[in-house]
């Protein structure tokens, strides 16, 4: 016997309605979500597109896209260790570092002058850094990864060093007391230092003589003979060695030499000696 199709239908029905009764889920249609909407909902189980899958256990807070980081603070501005009018041992070797790369060409002073402010401007420019014309430690690391260590005559190219202590045979009577070590001539009456001024000495080659000497001879205007050179305030105490004024030693310090003379440098200073020195006073040139 054949059964009707509208029984069959019905049937299935009644099947369909006993499963959800059962299983306690509702049938969604293709497109359509459990509110009976469609579109723009998304699927149980499924994770929106462009976003990740919360991690188990997360807050739903957890699962928000994270906000961006604040930008990093500006770094701070380079800080200034030595301008115009500074003086000291730093400002020295700031400038016989300078004087390396050829931004400076007097000799180290200690004193942040107006040739310094140029010279630093100039490196400062060179290298893409504002010219302020001060040494701030941007400019100073810049100097130090293109230099040496200066050496203590590059540090006093231009004088400046300090007198050493005076030789035992200076502390009595009129004493011209000179020093190798640093390079230096006291005036000395009776263990007093009445001056002290910056000497250069003779080369390798032509050295000046070590000992104890007297000045025998004074000449005011002298010129030499053996090399037709000036020697103004010439005070002569070995044979031909003499302590004078030497303009070269005054122009290029210590990258010069003299023949054997103890030069002077400063004019003033050595006139006023030669004032003050007589025949017979005593020369002591030690290290």
């Amino acid at each position: 016997m054949r059964i009707p199709v509208m029984w069959r239908t019905g049937a299935v029905a009644t099947t369909m309605a006993a499963l959800v009764a059962v299983s306690g889920c509702t049938v969604q249609a293709v497109g359509t979500s459990a509110e009976g909407t469609t579109g723009g909902q998304t699927p149980a189980g499924r994770t929106p597109a462009g976003t990740s899958p919360p991690t188990p256990g997360a807050s739903p807070d957890d699962a928000k896209p994270s906000e961006p980081k604040p930008a990093a603070p500006p770094a701070p501005a380079p800080r200034t260790l030595w301008s115009k009018g500074d003086r000291g041992r730093d400002v020295r070797e700031l400038q016989a570092r300078l004087r390396q790369v050829f931004w400076l060409f007097e000799g180290p002073t200690g004193t942040y002058d107006g040739s310094t402010v140029t010279a630093v401007k100039g490196f400062q420019g060179k290298r893409g850094l504002p010219k302020t014309g001060r040494t701030d430690t941007v400019t100073w690391q810049r100097l130090l990864g293109m230099t040496r260590e200066p050496g203590k005559w590059e540090l006093y190219a231009s004088g400046g060093q300090p007198a050493a202590t005076p030789d035992p045979r200076c502390l009595t009577g009129r004493v011209l007391c000179v020093s190798k070590t640093s390079r230096t001539l006291r005036w000395m009456i009776d263990g007093r230092t009445v001056s002290t001024m910056d000497v250069r000495f003779g080369s390798q080659y032509t050295p000046t003589r070590e000992g104890v000497f007297n000045v025998y001879f004074k000449s005011r205007h002298h010129v030499s003979t053996i090399y037709d050179s000036p020697m103004p305030y010439a005070m002569f105490f070995s044979g031909g060695q003499a302590v004078h004024y030497s303009s070269d030693f005054a122009a290029t310090g210590y990258y010069g030499a003299s023949h054997g003379c103890v030069n002077v440098r400063d004019e003033g200073k050595i006139a006023a000696l030669f004032s003050q020195v007589r025949n017979g006073d005593k020369v002591v040139v030690y290290w």
